[in-house]
């Protein structure tokens, strides 16, 4: 049993680092901090309420139809690999070079589930991380580590206010440049790993 308990622990760890840096709830609460400027506390509570349970309920669906969709495309996990890699380098890339996110405009009664919820905290780089770190570790640990991340991305959003007081402004874009650069890295790993298991592929 503590075996067991080990092994899952290590599989959470090697899911949860590469998610945390892809959710990149740093790189958000400035976002956040604007979408949200002069909204009442119960109003705050129903956003994160609403943000919770949206990106949960997509990253869940998406992990167990998400394989079926590829399948039945014809899409295998090593293309998936390349194409989510790419996606995610550019994404980092744009999140290095670009000073500020973009303040989208909402309706603040739908601002939890969208655009918070998605497409800002589940971004396809989400989706794409989960997917392939549960082909590589199993649903369970990949699971538990992308909704660990989506409630400790709740629990920043909700002490957005302290944290900017805390590190400034500067030091939260700084957190955000630091995870974009994770972000960079570990899309380089998956483009690598997916060409690699293309060529094996092929040989045999």
């Amino acid at each position: 049993m503590q075996d067991l308990i080990l092994e899952f622990l290590h599989k959470f760890m090697l899911c949860f680092v590469p998610l945390f840096a892809a959710v990149d709830a740093a790189g958000l609460l400035p976002l956040y901090l604007a979408l949200t400027d002069g909204l009442s506390p119960t109003v705050k509570f129903r956003v994160l309420r609403q943000m919770l349970l949206t990106a949960i309920l997509v990253v869940v669906a998406f992990v167990f139809i998400g394989r079926m969709i590829l399948d039945f495309l014809g899409v295998t996990i090593s293309d998936f690999m390349v194409a989510g890699g790419t996606m995610l380098f550019i994404v980092a890339m744009g999140d290095l070079f670009v000073v500020d996110k973009g303040r989208p405009h909402v309706d603040t009664e739908s601002l939890g589930a969208v655009p918070l919820g998605v497409p800002l905290t589940v971004v396809p780089a989400v989706l794409t991380t989960v997917l392939l770190l549960a082909n590589a570790y199993g649903r369970l640990p990949a699971l538990t580590a992308a909704v660990v991340n989506v409630v400790l991305a709740a629990i920043a959003f909700s002490w957005a206010a302290n944290i900017e007081k805390l590190l400034g402004r500067n030091g939260v874009r700084a957190l955000s440049k630091i995870a974009s650069l994770f972000i960079g890295a570990i899309a380089v790993m998956m483009v690598r790993k997916g060409v690699f298991e293309m060529i094996a592929s092929l040989q045999n």
